[in-house]
Order: structure tokens, then C-alpha cells, then sequence
């Protein structure tokens, strides 16, 4: 089972909604729209994991962090983000990390 992330994403949420929409009007099963969102959940995990390469810097003030079921989740104030040239500041940022070459699944309910 892959990590289901990306769910909350821009992409993620149309796709729940396209989903929704096509139950609603009987044209897809509940299950059908479930097998889709779990092909999404590994389509988007192997993608990120295989084809981006970018890399950015950050630092910050770290206010909590959290390590439960194999996801680090990090709350950081005052952030800066670097990438080669550009600069970009935030007042406050939220990291989940998950371990993409990980043996273990996650099991969501």
C-alpha cells in the first residue's frame, strides 16, 4: 500500500471530486473509485520518487516535531527556503516526511 499524501494535493482532491461526481451519477461504482485512488497513491509515490531531482535548502526555528508510525511530521517557524538563486521566506511550515524505500506499509483506516 503507498503512502495517500498526495490525496490532500490540488491534483489529489480534483481527482476525489472527478471520482464523486461519476458515483454520483451512477457511472462508476464505489469500488471502482476506490481502485482508482490506490492506482493515484502509487502512480503519484513512484513519479515523485523516480523523476524529481530538485533539491532545496531551508532553515528555521523547529517548534515540534513528531515521529509515529514511520512519518516524521516537523513544525518550523521563521523558514527560509533556498534553491540556487532564489529565496523564499515563511512564517511558519509544516513538514511531513515519509521513508519512500521503506520495507514497512502504512495501514490507513
Amino acid at each position: 500500500m503507498a503512502y495517500q499524501l498526495y490525496r490532500n494535493t490540488t491534483l489529489g482532491n480534483s481527482l476525489q471530486e472527478s471520482l464523486d461526481e461519476l458515483i454520483q451519477s451512477q457511472q462508476i461504482t464505489p469500488q471502482l473509485a476506490l481502485q482508482v485512488l490506490l492506482q493515484f497513491d502509487k502512480a503519484i509515490n513512484s513519479a515523485l520518487a523516480q523523476r524529481v531531482r530538485n533539491r532545496v535548502n531551508f532553515r528555521g526555528s523547529l517548534n515540534t516535531y513528531r515521529f509515529c508510525d514511520n512519518v516524521w511530521t516537523f513544525v518550523l517557524n521563521d523558514v527560509e527556503f533556498r534553491e540556487v538563486t532564489e529565496l523564499v521566506k515563511v512564517d511558519k511550515v509544516k513538514i511531513v516526511a515519509c521513508d519512500g524505500k521503506s520495507k514497512y506499509e502504512i495501514q490507513y483506516k
